[in-house]
């Protein structure tokens, strides 16, 4: 009976010595910490890895994180400077640089950081207008930092940055802005319209004045050369004239067709003789009433081919006549040139 009960109590003691071991080891994996308190006192900070602690005397704390953290924050209302009121969703990122500090100098260092960001950011904004705040971001960072970092430095935390996630402003100014930018796009594509129709027509004024000045060019060159061939047309026709030394009765000639084109106007009443008419019609009357030669092919007619020459006979007689009759009427007005009335053929 008695060895059963010092069995029992070697067991007991063996428990309790294993037990105690196992409280006074400490194993604190990497990137955590934890803090230790001997009788109610803060004793130390136990590192990654293997620590033994004194039981049933110190008590350790759960771990603290000594990673980076992310925090993000629901949105909160802030007012801006222009009286709207706007939500504003924030993101921390944090660390813990004092597992001391963070433990005994703050109760809940998240619960605090989200309130003083709110604070900080309510503040910054609140100097802004909507304007501003949606364009002033990295302004809005900067100084969330600045505030956060100096105020959770007793903490045992670093704020390594601050990110503004979201900023929503109401519906209505929602809707003002989608109009406000539409007018914006509107009138960008009417000025890009303008610009466009405006160097079109500097493009279009520009081919009109090449084209214009081109055709000029062309017209000169044209009448350039037209000049040219008149100028050698009428070189050529006066090298004939004196090449062949015409006489007098081609000349004439040519007075009689002429002269019954000056009446086919159909305004002129008059018409003006020059004074060489007459001397010119008694030329070709004599010219007409001279024996030419005869050729081969006029020696060799037959004698029906006479009629033509009765008929050369009787024109030279008609243009003699007439050549009398012009004659007779400037004499008898008294000049040697001068305007003759014509009958209106109407």
């Amino acid at each position: 009976m008695e060895v059963s009960a010092l069995l029992i109590a070697c067991l007991i003691v063996a428990v309790i010595a294993v037990f105690t071991v196992l409280r006074a080891v400490r194993i604190v994996p990497q990137a955590r910490a934890r803090n230790v308190e001997r009788l109610g006192r803060y004793h130390r900070t136990l590192q990654p890895g293997l620590n033994l602690v004194v039981p049933y005397i110190d008590r350790v704390h759960p771990p603290i994180d000594l990673r980076e953290q992310v925090v993000s924050f629901r949105p909160q209302p802030v007012i801006t400077e222009d009286n709207l009121v706007v939500e504003i969703d924030t993101v921390i990122y944090f660390q813990v640089t004092d597992p001391r500090a963070a433990a005994y100098e703050i109760a809940n260092f998240l619960q605090a950081v989200e309130q003083l960001t709110v604070t900080t950011l309510r503040n910054v904004v609140g100097s802004m207008d909507l304007e501003q705040t949606l364009t002033s971001r990295d302004t809005i960072n900067s100084q969330l930092r600045g505030v956060l970092d100096e105020a959770t430095g007793k903490w045992g935390l670093r704020v390594n940055r601050v990110e503004i996630k979201a900023i929503d402003p109401p519906q209505s100014i929602k809707d003002a802005m989608e109009k406000q930018m539409r007018a914006e796009r509107d009138k960008r594509a009417a000025i890009l319209g303008a610009e466009g129709q405006r160097q079109a027509q500097i493009l279009t004024a520009e081919g009109d004045k090449q084209s214009a000045v081109l055709r000029a060019e062309g017209n000169r060159t044209a009448e350039i050369l037209k000049a040219e061939g008149q100028s050698r047309a009428i070189d050529e026709v006066f090298q004939a004239v004196h090449r062949n030394d015409p006489d007098p009765k081609l000349l004439a000639y040519q007075y009689l067709q002429t002269l019954p084109q000056l009446a086919q106007g159909q305004g002129s009443t008059f018409w003006v003789i020059p004074s060489e008419v007459t001397s010119a019609l008694q030329g070709v009357s004599r010219a007409f009433g001279e024996a030419l030669p005869p050729s081969p092919a006029t020696r060799e007619q037959t004698p029906d081919s006479q009629a033509g020459y009765d008929t050369a006979d009787d024109t030279a007689r008609a243009a003699e006549a007439a050549a009398q009759a012009l004659a007779d009427a400037a004499k008898a007005d008294g000049v040697t040139s001068g305007t003759l009335p014509l009958t209106d053929p109407r």
